[in-house]
C-alpha cells in the first residue's frame, strides 16, 4: 500500500467511529490510510467528528462518497443497515469493513459476502473482541491443556436493543467462541435464565455456551471466556482498554494491504447463523 488510501465512514454514531478517526487521522498510526469523508446528517455529532478528523466533508448518503474514496468502513449499530451500505461499494470492487455485525440475518450475510465476490473486492467483518490482546493471550493459553472439551464465553447483550436486538452486542460473544472454538456451528439451544439468554451448541465438535447478560443502569458484566481442555482449563476476563478498537483496525488496514481477507466466509457467517438462532428461539 503506497499511495494514501482515501476511507469514508457511514454508520457514525458508533463509538467506534471516532477512534477510528482519532486512530488514522490524528495519531496517524499508518501513514498510508486516512478517513476523508463522513456519510450522515450534518448535526453535532458529525461535526466534532469531522473537526477531530482535520476538517472532513459530511456527505447524506454512501453512495454520494462512491468513486472518491479507495476503501468504506461501516459502523452502523444496526446490521440490518449493512447490505445496503455495503453492497455498491463491493460490486464495484471496493473494499468494504462491516464492523460488528456483518449483518442482522443470514441473508443480508450471505448477500455481502457475494457482492464481494461479484465485484472481486476484498471485504471483512469481526468483533473487536476477536483481536485483543486478551484473547490472544486466552488462546496462545489453551495450546497447553490437551485437546479442546469445551468452550465457554460470557458478555453483556440485551435482546431488547434497538439496533437489531440481540445482534448488536451479541456479536462481541459469539465472534470470540468462533475464534476460540472454530467451524460450522451446530443447531443451537436456548434458554432465558433471569436476565441472560443462555445458548448452547456444538462447533467443529466442541460444546459452545454463550451466557449473554442483559446490562441494566448498575452495569454489565465483563466479557469472560473459559476453555476446558483434556488436561486443563484456561480462564479470563477479557478487558477493553482505551484502544480495543485498534488491533481490529490494524487487521483492516493490512487487508487493503494484501488485499486477502483475514477471514472467510464460512468464518463471517458462523456467529451470525448462531446469533439469528438465538433470536428466533427468543
Amino acid at each position: 500500500m503506497n499511495a494514501t488510501r482515501r476511507l469514508a465512514i457511514v454508520g457514525t454514531e458508533n463509538s467506534h467511529a471516532e477512534e477510528i478517526v482519532r486512530h488514522l487521522n490524528v495519531k496517524q498510526i499508518s501513514p498510508h490510510a486516512r478517513v476523508t469523508a463522513l456519510v450522515g446528517e450534518d448535526d453535532a455529532r458529525n461535526r466534532e467528528l469531522a473537526e477531530l478528523g482535520g476538517g472532513l466533508p459530511i456527505v447524506p448518503t454512501a453512495t454520494a462518497v462512491l468513486g472518491l474514496v479507495d476503501a468504506l468502513i461501516v459502523t452502523n449499530r444496526d446490521g440490518a443497515l449493512h447490505r445496503a451500505q455495503a453492497v455498491p461499494f463491493l460490486e464495484a470492487g471496493i473494499p468494504v469493513w462491516v464492523d460488528k455485525p456483518l449483518a442482522a440475518g443470514t441473508a443480508d450475510a450471505r448477500a455481502i459476502i457475494e457482492a464481494a465476490a461479484r465485484g472481486g473486492a476484498p471485504m471483512t467483518s469481526y468483533s473487536a473482541v476477536r483481536w485483543v490482546p486478551d484473547a490472544d493471550r486466552l488462546e496462545e493459553a489453551a495450546t497447553g491443556i490437551g485437546e479442546i472439551q469445551a468452550v465457554t464465553v460470557t458478555g453483556p447483550a440485551d435482546p431488547a436493543s434497538e439496533h437489531s436486538g440481540i445482534f448488536f452486542y451479541g456479536i462481541h460473544a459469539a465472534d470470540l467462541a468462533q475464534r476460540l472454538a472454530p467451524g460450522v456451528p451446530g443447531p443451537v439451544e436456548v434458554e432465558r435464565s433471569g436476565a441472560t439468554v443462555v445458548a448452547r451448541y456444538r462447533c467443529g465438535g466442541v460444546p459452545v455456551t454463550l451466557q449473554l447478560v442483559t446490562p441494566d443502569d448498575a452495569g454489565r458484566v465483563p466479557f469472560h471466556a473459559e476453555i476446558v481442555g483434556r488436561h486443563g482449563l484456561v480462564s479470563r476476563d477479557i478487558e477493553l482498554d482505551a484502544d480495543y478498537v485498534e488491533p481490529g483496525l490494524r487487521v483492516f488496514l493490512r487487508m487493503l494491504e494484501s488485499g486477502v481477507p483475514p477471514l472467510d466466509a464460512e468464518v463471517l457467517l458462523a456467529p451470525i447463523t448462531v446469533l439469528e438462532q438465538i433470536r428466533a428461539a427468543l
